[in-house]
């Protein structure tokens, strides 16, 4: 087994880039008196993120979100600083939360939504600050938007109705919905409801409004996506990458899912192009592909477009290629197809000829330049994680963040041997008096002798040969992975802030490892990765000695949750206690009720009233009569990719079977704990759970 030692690693890397090790991070003077990290430290976080140069270069625009404790949610502004660093000037106040901000073309304004005047719509501030004024002010909410190149007009994404003419004319049938006292809503197909919310009956498309010379924009805005069936940008998790203007502004290119009777089981992405005049109708651009197709981005001359797309239909962790159409021809290829990563987010660089992506890679999240001609990789940024980031001809700004510290600001050039320097320190004063648990990352032969990778994280307070408790933290997806990241959620230094130890393994089916890796967990949920679980374990107890194997628990979320189950009925005798979050306890029952169906019907080979076996070989609910471990249940009642009731029958197994547990049941949250009061309470929850079972309180 190979150990691969935090400070050592980053040495190694900082000084392959001619970058003076550590010489980027302030000094921090330690507390007298330290302390762990805790989950009111992680939900008052300031978080940066979205950072972009402006059209000349000279300044950088990014955001920060801010926890506001009494109105129990985040609040949002924008930032400009120059690349010389520091946390430059907040460009919007304090009563006008703001987000999504981009540059006009000329660089003198900040485009943004906000919520101020009582809806979502657009907003504008002076670059060199100033008053806000309000653009837009339509009788909806606005859900996206891009400027076009001239800066004269916005492409904008509203939820209508497809048979309304007008945006006053949906909003006037949502407030009569809202007052009829009759609640019954029919539908003749799915989705009913997706991620958390019912279905309406509107669908989000993207129209075009002008801008007039007064900054304002003015009259009905243009229809682009008319009569496209599917939501633009796509649902939930959509924003204005899945649509991107032409260089001359002339036509808008956009991602979508043709919905019909089969959106819930298709994966079926397509790009369509329609010119903003109007004076055609959308065409099919990879009609080709019936897999995904998505992120479009064009040269700067407006001769190629590029996108992301996968190959697979129904398999939404297909590995993401980079592909590009010349529009002159018609001709597609596909560029670096060899390289055994899944594209993330493009950046096209500003010669014209790289292309830059972030993605995991083995356990960290870095960004990789490809060349558009030869398909070359290479990485230019290494370390953590990297997450929103920017080029500007050599350089490129970025956010990271680690296991050990959440994100901040840095700026780096790509080819240069120059040092890299971090721009903000935000939390600084936060967490002055924290000590984080030190973190390494260790690899050993799991299923098939296949090298396997995780990351073990020590107790804040930790003193070699005093043996801590661990938390054995199980990631979701199933197709994810516990990076080196900084988590809000599933967050390690909680539990290291609390005494325990933390084991982090990235089994078969995580990403980052190559797609054959990725693919090996399909129709295999229990096989090979429990098979990674036990033996990661064992290699863990065996590299690190302070690790107490007698005093240990199992924690999971989603897919995470269902190994959780998996675990308690197929090897639960390491097992002090069990944390079940949003967990599969039927994989037939979630066949049928889960929204997405493509993601169970890909997991298990078909359709599930043609595979019951495969669903039944690794369905939890066969092997309750070997649960005996201590189970702490947490499900929200708004999660419908795993719906309450996997949860309240987890639940209700345990109850019947007189093993102790407990069920924490949230009325208003989804798959995910959002909310900063609820956050900390599931925090203070679990680690209630987990220290009367295998910490400080509990018997020995």
């Amino acid at each position: 087994m190979r150990r691969i030692p935090r400070r050592s690693l980053s040495l190694v890397l900082l000084l392959a880039l001619g970058v003076p090790a550590f010489a980027s991070t302030p000094a921090v003077a330690p507390a007298a008196n330290p302390r762990g990290f805790t989950a009111q430290d992680l939900v008052m976080l300031d978080r940066v993120s979205a950072p972009q140069f402006s059209p000349d270069g000279g300044r950088i625009l990014y955001a920060l979100r801010q926890t506001n404790w009494e109105a129990d949610r985040g609040v949002g502004s924008l930032w400009v600083t120059d690349p010389s660093g520091g946390h430059g000037t907040r460009l919007t106040p304090a009563d006008l939360p703001a987000s999504s901000g981009t540059w006009s073309p000329d660089g003198q304004f900040v485009y943004f939504l906000s919520a101020k005047s009582g809806s979502m719509q657009v907003w504008r501030v002076p670059a060199s600050g100033g008053d806000a004024t309000q653009v837009t002010d339509y009788p909806l909410d606005v859900g996206s938007f891009r400027l076009n190149p001239a800066g004269d007009a916005l492409a904008l994404s509203f939820e209508v109705f497809a048979d309304c003419a007008t945006l006053s004319c949906t909003a006037d049938r949502q407030k009569a919905s809202a007052e009829d006292k009759r609640t019954g809503v029919q539908y003749d197909r799915i989705f009913v409801r997706h991620w958390d919310t019912w279905k309406d009956g509107t669908r989000s498309q993207v129209f075009l409004g002008a801008i007039g010379a007064d900054g304002k924009a003015a009259g009905e805005p243009r229809l682009l996506t008319k009569g496209i069936d599917g939501d633009v940008p796509g649902k939930p998790f959509g924003d204005q990458s899945d649509y991107v203007f032409s260089p001359d502004g002339k036509s808008l290119v956009f991602s979508v899912r043709i919905a019909g009777k089969s959106e819930p089981w298709s994966t079926n992405f397509d790009l369509f192009e329609v010119p903003v005049d109007g004076s055609a109708a959308p065409k099919n651009l990879t009609d080709a592909n019936d897999a995904t197709d998505t992120n479009p981005v064009f040269s700067a001359d407006g001769k190629t477009l590029f996108w992301r797309a996968m190959k697979r239909p129904g398999f939404e962790a297909d590995r993401f290629g980079l592909m590009a159409l010349d529009r002159a021809t018609g001709v597609t290829r596909e560029i670096a197809a060899d390289w055994d990563r899944s594209f993330d987010t493009l950046v096209l660089g500003d010669d014209g000829r790289t292309m830059y992506t972030a993605t995991l890679d083995t356990g960290t999240h870095p960004v990789f330049e490809v060349n558009l001609a030869s398909g070359a990789v290479r990485k230019v940024v290494q370390g953590g994680n990297v997450g929103g980031f920017d080029v500007d001809g050599d350089r490129i700004v970025f956010t990271r963040d680690t296991i050990a510290h959440p994100a901040d600001l840095y700026l780096a050039a790509i080819r240069a041997r120059i040092a890299e320097r971090r721009l903000t320190n935000y939390n600084a004063e936060r967490l002055s008096g924290i000590r984080m648990g030190d973190y390494e990352q260790f690899s050993f032969k799991g299923w098939n002798d296949a090298t396997v990778y995780g990351y073990v994280i020590k107790p804040w307070n930790h003193e070699p040969g005093r043996k801590a408790p661990v938390a054995f933290l199980i990631h979701g997806g199933p197709q994810g992975s516990f990076h080196n990241q900084w988590h809000y959620r599933w967050n390690a230094q909680t539990y290291a802030g609390m005494g325990f130890a933390v084991v982090m393994i990235d089994f078969h089916g995580s990403t980052g490892y190559g797609q054959a890796f990725t693919d090996s967990i399909s129709e295999d949920w229990g096989g090979k990765p429990l098979v990674d679980l036990q033996k990661g374990w064992a290699a863990a107890l065996a590299a690190y000695p302070d690790l107490d194997g007698e005093r240990a628990c199992a924690l999971g979320g989603s897919y995470g949750g269902y190994m959780v189950n998996w675990i308690a009925g197929n090897w639960n005798e390491p097992w002090d206690c069990f944390v079940n979050h949003a967990g599969v306890f039927d994989l037939r029952s979630m066949a049928y009720s889960t929204e997405e169906l493509w993601f169970t019907e890909w997991e298990n080979g078909g359709v599930p009233w043609e595979n019951a076996a495969a669903i039944e070989k690794h369905n939890p609910v066969n092997f309750v009569q070997n649960w005996r471990v201590p189970m702490l249940v947490i499900h929200g009642q708004k999660d419908y990719r795993v719906l309450v009731e996997q949860g309240l029958a987890t639940f209700g197994a345990l109850q019947r079977r007189g093993i102790e547990s407990e069920l924490m049941y949230f009325p208003d949250e989804n798959h995910w704990i959002l909310r900063p009061h609820n956050s900390v309470q599931w925090h203070e929850s679990v680690n209630a759970w987990l220290q009367k079972h295998a910490g400080a309180e509990a018997s020995r």
